[in-house]
């Protein structure tokens, strides 16, 4: 049976839980369950403290596991990423007091506050910075204002945090990060696997693209494919009218009104949108 690694609470939890649930895979009721058993696709899921999941699938006792790619990166467990799953997006930065006008080069000696110590230290040591990195597990924003720290380092998002506490953002993106699926490097997948990748990538894919038909001259039909090329190639059905086709193709979920503008500028008409509720590709 396959074991997989759940974030137990909070956002990742919920969206995880909601991305298995469209995959096919049953789900917990109770947030106070630790473990479920799924018979019918022979998975036995854990809910885990997100802080934890790495190590679990490191050490080989759960298969795979979700949690987010900061979290991965500051356990320093030997697990790797292998599927991103577009959600719980975030940006890792440096903060410091506004108006001080901080550079990277000027954190040599200072104290950074963070709850991600082992990925800020790996940054450091990339830059050749030599600071006192502070682990704090909460409340960072206020530690630069408590006199603890000098600087900190911390997930952003709208930096509507950052700025009522006094703060403001300086240098590089640390990290862009995002909820990941990851296993132990080296191991062998199983068919559990395979199939719990192969309908993780259909729900990541379903919800990016829709599904755009449309009807256009023959006269048109190249200008009209070129703004909706699909994934491999349009689909191209010949229809009553002779000088007429229909076109079938999927198209970036984010784009579908620009592409919608533009097919009917190209004489595209009887426009329409589907969800894709899954796929394989």
């Amino acid at each position: 049976m396959l074991k997989v690694a759940i974030p137990n609470k909070g956002s990742l939890s919920e969206d995880s839980i909601a991305m298995l649930k469209e995959a096919g895979y049953r789900q917990r009721t109770d947030p106070r369950d630790l473990t479920l058993i799924d018979n019918d696709n022979d998975v036995e899921f854990y809910y885990l403290r997100p802080r934890d999941i790495a190590l679990y699938v490191a050490s080989g006792e759960l298969e795979v596991g979700i949690t987010g790619r900061d979290l991965l990166l500051d356990s320093g467990a030997k697990s790797e990423e292998f599927l991103a799953l577009d959600f719980g997006k975030s940006t890792f930065r440096f903060a410091a007091a506004s108006g001080k006008n901080f550079k990277e080069g000027d954190l040599n000696g200072k104290r950074i506050a963070t709850a991600y110590p082992g990925l800020v230290s790996t940054y450091l040591a990339k830059l050749g910075v030599k600071a006192d990195v502070v682990r704090l597990d909460g409340a960072v924003e206020s530690s630069v204002r408590l006199g603890v720290a000098d600087a900190i380092a911390d997930v952003v998002s709208t930096g509507g945090t950052l700025r009522q506490a006094g703060l403001a953002t300086f240098g590089d993106v640390i990290l862009e990060s995002e909820a990941i699926l990851i296993e132990r490097p080296g191991q062998k997948r199983s068919d559990s696997v395979e199939t719990l990748l192969r309908r993780l990538q259909g729900v990541v894919i379903a919800r990016q693209y829709v599904l755009v038909d449309y009807d256009v001259k023959k006269e048109n039909l190249e200008a009209a494919c070129a703004l909706t090329p699909g994934i491999e190639s349009p689909t191209i059905s010949p229809l009553q009218k002779s000088d007429w086709n229909a076109v079938r193709a999927m198209v970036k979920r984010k784009e579908i009104n620009q592409i919608m503008d533009s097919l009917w500028k190209v004489g595209a008409r009887g426009i329409l949108v589907t969800d894709i509720h899954a796929c394989r590709l």
